[in-house]
């Protein structure tokens, strides 16, 4: 139940969800690719690719800062090459990088729908296709998207149908990939939080009332830590959420994850659950 020694290629690890991940996992001396955009600090979003593997080193990892849009083909050809250059090997990917827009079908402008699916769908797609030659080389290898479960039902897609197909999309993904490398020992899974989960993006969509009702991000890295140790060719083609994830490792009691003072009834349900 260990990630040491382990490689992980996170995209979009400069700051919440795949931060978390990346600092759960770099305490038990993993090696960390943070794959991202941000180089220099935002005016409202904090966090940069040098300040997460800062945190990641601090945490007991090691940390490779990667300047990546995940939109494009050669960016993450050479950030997986200098993965493989620095760390010899890649054993997990996590596709966490992802953009949202949760506007109405005339008030989406096609700019933001390409953005949404650029990133989401195609940007797990690609990584995923980049990491694999060497994933197939790992001894206990899994990809991670943090995405949904495919429901299918119309209540998903009314208020927002570019985003969700965009989403849907890094879904389909686990669907698809689960069944094409099973045999050949590759875990594709997904994982999504019962809650809103608490970043700096919600306090910057829904400002900091509805963060407040928010788990925090360190439920998701001890989600995904717990899925990430699985042997992978038992744990494939599973839509996980974050808190059965750990109740099936016995944490029942998750008041570690909450704000204080907030109660669970009070906490907001995410998306697509």
């Amino acid at each position: 139940m260990t990630l040491k020694g382990k490689t992980l290629f996170i995209t979009g690890g400069s700051r919440g969800i795949g931060l978390a991940i990346a600092r759960r996992a770099a305490a038990d001396g993993a090696n960390i690719a943070i794959a991202a955009k941000t180089t220099e600090p935002h005016p409202k979003l904090a966090g940069t690719i040098y300040t997460a593997a800062a945190e990641i080193e601090k945490a007991g990892g090691k940390a490779l800062p990667l300047v990546v849009d995940v939109r494009d083909e050669a960016m993450v050809e050479a950030a997986v090459q200098k993965t493989v250059d620095t760390f010899g090997r890649i054993d997990i990917l996590v596709n966490n990088a992802s953009a949202i827009g949760l506007t109405g079908t005339l008030e989406t402008p096609m700019k933001r729908y390409d953005l949404m699916h650029q990133i989401n769908t195609r940007g797990t797609y690609l990584c995923s296709q980049k990491c694999l030659p060497y994933l197939l080389k790992a001894e206990n290898p899994h990809i991670l998207n943090l995405s949904p479960p495919l429901n299918m039902e119309e209540r998903w897609f009314a208020p927002h149908v570019a985003y969700t197909m965009a989403k849907f999309g890094m879904s389909m993904c686990v669907l698809g990939m689960a069944g094409e490398f099973r045999s050949r020992g590759v875990a594709v899974n997904a994982l999504w939080p019962r809650t809103a989960i608490d970043t700096d993006a919600i306090n910057l969509i829904a400002g900091p009332d509805i963060r407040r009702r928010c788990r925090k991000p360190e439920i998701l890295a001890d989600a995904a830590h717990i899925i990430l140790t699985r042997p992978s060719r038992d744990c494939t083609g599973n839509f996980f959420i974050d808190d059965e994830v750990l109740q099936s490792a016995g944490i029942t009691d998750l008041a570690k994850y909450r704000h204080e003072g907030v109660a669970e009834r009070e906490l907001m349900p995410d998306f697509f659950v």
